[in-house]
């Protein structure tokens, strides 16, 4: 055999933040705070011009929506109507800052937080803690990062809640 594989168990703490404001305003308050990604950085890495991308990264806002899946609409090959859009929040940078320590906190990053609509009409953010998700890896220089990162997501996400 010339495969080997390990596993280990961690803990990791999983937020729920709810809102009392209305699914689309809460989307809308988000995206307005939160802008999408330029991913013209992954052209110019491409092109090797990586001191290009990496000030255009540095002028983009700390955190930024990577990209998103619309999960409510895909509920609908189940016969469910429910609003649920699935994000793929960070920085390139504060990603890079941690996997040069421990590649694989790449499996993490960006963070992904979900907005969803109860079937009652709750409204709630959800997403697993980056400081316990990449705590999982014992490596100080990805745990102050880690905790910053917590931070700054917690800080937009009640924001857009609020």
């Amino acid at each position: 055999m010339n495969a080997q594989v390990s596993s280990t168990t961690v803990t990791i703490e999983h937020v729920t933040l709810r809102s009392l404001k209305s699914f689309e305003a809460v989307r809308s308050a988000l995206e307005a705070s939160v802008p999408p990604l330029d991913h013209a950085y992954a052209t110019l890495l491409l092109e090797q011009k990586v001191d290009e991308a990496r000030d255009l990264l540095a002028r983009q806002a700390p955190l930024s929506i990577f990209g998103f899946r619309d999960h409510g609409g895909l509920l609908l090959t189940a016969g469910l109507a429910r609003k649920a859009i699935q994000y793929d929040i960070g920085n390139p940078l504060t990603g890079a800052r941690m996997t040069r320590h421990a590649l694989s906190a790449a499996l993490y990053a960006p963070i992904r937080v979900l907005l969803r609509e109860d079937a009652d009409g709750g409204v709630a953010f959800e997403y697993d803690s980056p400081a316990t998700t990449f705590g999982q890896f014992g490596t100080p220089e990805v745990d102050v990062v880690a905790d910053d990162l917590d931070a700054q997501l917690r800080t937009v996400l009640t924001a857009a809640a609020e």
